[in-house]
């Protein structure tokens, strides 16, 4: 019963910084979470990144907008993603403060780009003799 009580009590604290924000979320506080040991800090940030992943897969889809990152066959588990955020984050601090939505998807661009689109070659012309 206490760890329900602290845990609601850390939720409630999270929850008012967020609204005293005043502009969007950024992306040095949400690696700050994401790098925390606190459960509730934790099940944010893991909820921050699979609905950016799940909105950018449902935009993406079926002819949808162009993929900004491409998973491929190495789709990562939550914590992997977690992790590798985290690193990309604080190896780039030049972006922390930018909206987390922005370094998410730097960050999954740099580490999951999608495959260069082959140009196609124009025939070779022979020159008639």
């Amino acid at each position: 019963m206490k760890s329900l009580t602290a845990g609601l009590l850390l939720a409630s604290a999270v929850a008012g910084a967020a609204a005293a924000q005043t502009g969007p979320v950024q992306t040095g506080p949400l690696t700050e979470l994401c790098a925390s040991s606190d459960a509730v800090a934790v099940a944010y940030c893991r909820g921050f990144l699979v609905g950016a992943g799940q909105y950018h897969e449902a935009s993406t889809a079926r002819g949808g907008l162009t993929p900004i990152f491409c998973l491929g066959e190495a789709t990562p588990t939550v914590e992997q993603a977690q992790a590798a955020f985290v690193a990309w984050s604080r190896a780039n601090p030049q972006h922390a403060g930018d909206r987390a939505i922005d370094g998410v998807m730097r960050w999954a661009t740099a580490a999951y780009p999608c495959p260069t689109p082959a140009v196609p070659q124009p025939a070779s012309r022979r020159s008639p003799r």
